[in-house]
């Protein structure tokens, strides 16, 4: 028997059933049939007026799908809010990268009003002098507490005073330095927009307020003098401030005490104290914080005991103990020489100088 809803002798050859798989390939689905241009009338329409059997279906309306029109629309709100931020940022625009300014630099030669005291020991001298609560060395250029500023992050104010306070001990702490041997320790700090004031103030010193090599760094005349002792006395300060958006600047003011002895002399020769007092002003911008340099834009020095008749352009000439300053002031100052600086000479006071 044939099973339910069959006919005894199975399907017919022509059937939906048996020619089913034969047919399977071509049947349309409903998009198919809702896409077609030609469609064909109901038999109730082709009652009424003798309709054709066929109309022709209006044209779909074509265009962009709604997923790829919402891209295009996402696209089109995106450049445009990119155009209006190019225009209107909210953040205030870094300034142009200003040029380094060369620096200006003031040495002022401090000549004592009688002898020069001296004594074998200089830790005598130091502990009866105002240095005596001094600390040594790099530890006298004590970092102060940084905070932030509108533009720059606490790293970057940090390095500002490391740099800062790297080129003070590199430029009147270290021994090579201070013999002369060596400048390029001090040079590789600085900006190399300042490089070639700074080349030029070595090859060619001058008087001028820019090319003095004592306005850089600190150096003794080694044919006269000598450091009697390492340990340098230092005290001072060092400030961060933001001047605009690109720029940081820190002021160091710091007084530096060195322990003299003649050249050639024997350890129990007298010692004698040389102070010299440097207030400095650093600019950095943001190459400069990342290159760990520097543009050394102020320096204003103190020095003594000088004589002030004696040049103090390239090297420090100090008087030693037992010495007096020579007679005569500073060099003449010519008021119609354009491009000079004027000659200039101060007193150290007797509360400045050791008491023995």
């Amino acid at each position: 028997m044939g099973g339910p809803g069959e006919p005894p002798e199975g399907a017919p050859e022509g059937g939906p059933g048996g020619a089913e798989d034969e047919y399977r390939s071509v049947v349309f689905d409903e998009s198919f049939v809702r896409a077609a241009r030609l469609q064909e009338f109901s038999a109730h329409e082709r009652m009424a007026d003798h309709a054709p059997a066929v109309r022709r279906r209006p044209p779909l309306r074509r265009g962009f799908p709604r997923q790829a029109l919402m891209l295009v629309l996402l696209i089109a709100v995106a450049f445009g809010t990119a155009i209006y931020m190019g225009v209107r940022h909210p953040y205030q625009a870094p300034l142009a990268q200003q040029p380094a300014e060369p620096l200006r630099m003031t040495v002022i030669p401090l000549a004592p009003q009688g002898k020069v005291p001296g004594h074998p020991d200089p830790e005598y001298l130091y502990a009866h002098s105002p240095a005596a609560q001094y600390r040594i060395g790099a530890e006298g250029i004590a970092l102060p507490a940084s905070r932030r500023t509108a533009h720059f992050s606490d790293s970057q104010v940090v390095a500002a005073l490391l740099t800062a306070k790297d080129y003070l001990v590199r430029s009147s702490l270290d021994p090579d330095v201070l013999t002369g041997e060596q400048v390029r320790p001090v040079r590789l700090l600085l900006d190399t927009e300042q490089l070639d004031q700074f080349d030029q103030s070595f090859t060619q010193p001058a008087a001028d307020g820019r090319h003095a090599p004592t306005g850089w760094l600190v150096r003794f005349d080694t044919s006269a003098a000598r450091l009697a002792d390492q340990k340098i006395r230092v005290q001072g300060t060092l400030q961060a401030t933001e001047t605009d958006s690109a720029t940081l600047e820190v002021t160091a003011d710091h007084t530096f005490v060195y322990a003299l002895r003649p050249v050639g002399a024997t350890a129990k020769a007298q010692t004698s104290l040389f102070t010299v007092r440097r207030e400095l002003q650093f600019r950095f911008d943001r190459d400069d914080l990342r290159l760990h340099t520097t543009q050394l834009v102020v320096s204003y020095v103190q020095a003594g005991p000088l004589s002030c008749a004696e040049d103090s352009t390239a090297h420090l000439h100090p008087l030693l103990a037992g010495q007096t300053a020579r007679t005569g002031g500073p060099a003449g100052t010519d008021p119609y020489a354009t491009g000079s600086a004027p000659a200039l000479c101060g007193s150290l006071a007797r509360s400045a100088q050791p008491k023995v």
